[in-house]
């Protein structure tokens, strides 16, 4: 399908009032146009549009004009069920994620297919060596979404400890990732926080996020307030 095709498509699931709120919550997006899409109804369109034989053509032609087409791509992706072309199409697609939604939207389900997650380990430790915020963003939370339970492994913590950025949306990604690691592995996950390994930001910011999380006990809420820096 050609971008004109879809942008016909999107436009039929306008909502003029939800585009002028959305505009104000996305900084970053790089100027780009909003047509007001709501995303249960993108989600819909994503998975209906996957199984069409021509949408490679609307998946290769980058980069996107409009805010939602990006989330759109973001959606497809994420329903494609082969791990070696999703992998190719995530690659293909991250140097023009331009916003924290579209970066966040991306959540492949085959890459959390357990014959899927040492091939996706390898390729999250190239991500985090990137140069671009959201390529680092985007591993971190592949770390946060698949490798927090039972691939869990300390090192994991380590990787993303080591990383230093001022960037926000890479600084709060990082944040995210440690409370919700404290959440799920609080005793592997507490040395980093007590020996403060994080920027005295990420610290204090992982911390605040794990004290307004309800899967945080109200006693290690009230230890964590005491390592803020």
């Amino acid at each position: 399908m050609t971008e004109k095709e879809i942008r016909k498509l999107l436009m039929e699931q306008q909502d003029t009032k939800f585009r002028d709120f959305q505009s104000g919550l996305i900084p970053g997006e790089g100027g780009m146009n909003m047509i007001g899409v709501r995303t249960p109804a993108l989600r819909s369109l994503a998975k209906a549009l996957v199984k069409k034989d021509d949408i490679g053509d609307f998946l290769s032609d980058l980069p996107h004009e409009i805010f939602e087409e990006n989330q759109l791509h973001a959606f497809i992706i994420s329903e494609v069920k082969d791990y070696d072309l999703c992998l190719e199409e995530v690659n293909r697609f991250l140097p023009y994620v331009n916003n924290w939604a579209t970066c966040d939207q991306m959540n492949p389900k085959v890459f959390g297919k357990k014959g899927n997650r040492e091939k996706l380990l390898s390729q999250i430790k190239l991500w985090l060596k990137s140069k671009e915020t959201y390529e680092i963003r985007f591993g971190i939370r592949m770390l946060m979404c698949f490798f927090l339970d039972e691939d869990f492994d300390p090192k994991y913590l380590k990787m993303v400890s080591k990383i230093r950025s001022e960037e926000y949306y890479v600084n709060m990604m990082i944040a995210w990732y440690f409370a919700t690691a404290l959440a799920k592995q609080y005793e592997a996950t507490l040395p980093l926080i007590e020996a403060k390994t994080l920027s005295p930001w990420v610290q204090n910011k992982t911390i605040q996020k794990a004290v307004e999380s309800f899967r945080v006990s109200d006693e290690r809420k009230t230890y964590l307030r005491t390592l803020k820096v």
